[in-house]
């Protein structure tokens, strides 16, 4: 065994969260999700909104990425992206996905499967009026996903586009955002002796049942 791999075997936590007992959970898991989100938030988490969100492409090889959740909207998890890019294709082909949200330095996760849509217009319009000035002129200089000769190119495109739109960028035709309309969602809790707390929420009959699993 080579230093480096014994290394990572060396590498453990030791978890310490009190247990979590059905009791104490919501019966709606997007309630339970919004408490533990503000916790999170509260704790100062980095990022506590950024998530991975895996999709397949149309041969049903996985691929995943970052993305900031930023909303939640009747019981729908709310993400924007560039309606060109790859993640777009994957979930054009196959809009099933999963969404997690790693908040490790919590001794917390939370794992989101579901299926996606497009969000209204109105809505997209909305968000993307809401963001900072520059992330807008972004919007219209990056072609996310395609392939770029150099960083220079892309400082360039976005020096056209601030020119180009001055103060007031529109939102660009091929950005908006989705809905993740939640199937299952899975909270998971480090515990002591890696006797570890799961509970699943399933979504069955319109009405969303509980379930705790084995860690």
């Amino acid at each position: 065994m080579t230093d480096f791999n014994q290394s990572l075997q060396d590498l453990r936590e030791s978890y310490d969260q009190e247990p979590l007992r059905r009791s104490m959970l919501a019966e709606d898991p997007v309630v339970e999700f919004q408490k533990w989100m503000q916790q999170a938030i509260d704790a100062k988490v980095y990022d506590p909104n950024a998530c991975s969100l895996a999709t397949v492409d149309d041969s049903g090889r996985p691929s995943s990425r970052a993305v900031l959740l930023k909303g939640l909207d009747a019981g729908r998890f709310v993400f924007y992206s560039n309606y060109n890019s790859r993640k777009a294709g994957h979930l054009e082909a196959n809009p099933n996905v999963s969404m997690h949200f790693p908040w490790f330095s919590m001794q917390r996760q939370v794992t989101v499967l579901g299926e996606v849509s497009k969000v209204e217009d109105t809505l997209a319009e909305e968000y993307f009026q809401s963001r900072p000035y520059l992330s807008r002129i972004g919007a219209w200089a990056s072609s996310q996903s395609q392939p770029l000769d150099s960083r220079e190119t892309l400082e360039k495109s976005f020096l056209q586009a601030q020119q180009k739109y001055g103060d007031t960028p529109p939102r660009p035709p091929h950005w908006g955002g989705y809905y993740l309309h939640p199937r299952s969602i899975e909270f998971w809790q480090g515990g002591p002796n890696r006797l570890h707390d799961r509970f699943l929420y399933q979504r069955i009959d319109e009405q969303w049942t509980i379930t705790r699993l084995n860690p």
